[in-house]
């Protein structure tokens, strides 16, 4: 009789081990799938940064700022990494704000924009503000190529590429290297 008692309890207690262990599971399970789009997010906000510095890197303005001041103009999606402050591989340091779509200081205060969602009229006035001024724009996203950015982004899942507004650099006063340019002819790689 002691027996069965001691078989029971061992049955018992090895549902319980086993109920506990698959619990574990599924919990570790739901963590790596709530895990999974931050990560990305992180990725892609960090593959955003590396193109940023990259585009950087290859401007030249009339005069060289000793450090780079990139301000971030509107709502972004991409900016989390960026907005650490970063050091371009020539050593150069990369000064980070935010700023509003009007702020006066951005035309003075910025060598270069990154620009998120703004609305027609705030990107209007922001691009008619920087008119003749040496900054290099970025558009977060690719469909304001056409209204005045000199380099618009292109983030997918596998990778970062970006368009260039040739009409705009032409017009921007800062100097694009032309192997930049030629990078923004190549088609991103099919999925």
């Amino acid at each position: 009789m002691k027996v069965a008692a001691w078989t029971t309890g061992r049955v018992n207690g090895g549902k319980q081990v086993l109920l506990a262990g698959l619990l574990c599971w599924l919990s570790g399970a739901v963590f790596a799938q709530s895990q999974t789009p931050s990560s990305m997010a992180d990725q892609r906000a960090q593959s955003v940064t590396q193109v940023v510095l990259g585009i950087l890197s290859y401007a030249r303005w009339p005069v060289e700022p000793a450090q780079l001041r990139l301000c971030v103009v509107g709502p972004t999606e991409y900016t989390d990494d960026l907005l650490k402050g970063k050091t371009q591989a020539t050593g150069r340091p990369v000064a980070v704000r935010r700023l509003l779509a009007d702020n006066p200081s951005i035309v003075g205060e910025c060598d270069a924009v990154y620009i998120g969602k703004l609305t027609g009229d705030e990107r209007s006035r922001l691009f008619a503000s920087l008119m003749g001024r040496p900054v290099l724009s970025i558009s977060e996203s690719d469909d304001q190529c056409t209204v005045g950015s000199l380099f618009c982004l292109r983030v997918g899942d596998e990778q970062v590429s970006f368009e260039v507004n040739l009409d705009s650099v032409a017009r921007s006063g800062v100097r694009i290297h032309p192997s930049v340019l030629q990078l923004s002819r190549r088609k991103p790689a099919a999925s």
